[in-house]
């Protein structure tokens, strides 16, 4: 890892830290879920919050939010997918969550694989 991903990869988890429970712990395994689905995929901060690009130079494809809700998110940057069935030509592109299950779990890791697929 080159001390620029070092760098930012110690940015998102200070980020992390500086959350009030129980987000923090929540955030932190989602952080976690992204990067064992997706090691390619690089930490950074995008717009104030944790998010995950192939490069530290290139725009984020994921990005996670501690506002209202918790938020897992797929910026324009990446490839979309029509749902299809009842969703038809609707491209699903963000998640609220306030904890996670082994199910949740799952479903996020399938979702980050498909950006780097």
């Amino acid at each position: 890892m080159s001390s620029k991903d070092e760098k930012n990869l110690a940015q998102v988890i200070e980020k992390i830290s500086k959350m009030d429970e129980p987000r923090r712990s929540v955030m932190q395994r989602v952080h976690d879920i992204i990067v064992s689905a997706a090691p390619t995929l690089k930490p950074r901060i995008w717009y104030g919050m944790p998010a995950y690009a192939k490069s530290a130079s290139t725009p984020a494809l994921v990005t996670l939010r501690n506002d209202d809700r918790l938020n897992l998110a797929i910026t324009e940057k990446a490839a979309f997918h029509a749902a299809g069935g009842a969703d038809g030509q609707l491209m699903p592109a963000a998640w609220y969550f306030e904890t996670v299950d082994d199910a949740t779990a799952q479903r996020i890791a399938e979702i980050v694989r498909s950006v780097v697929d």
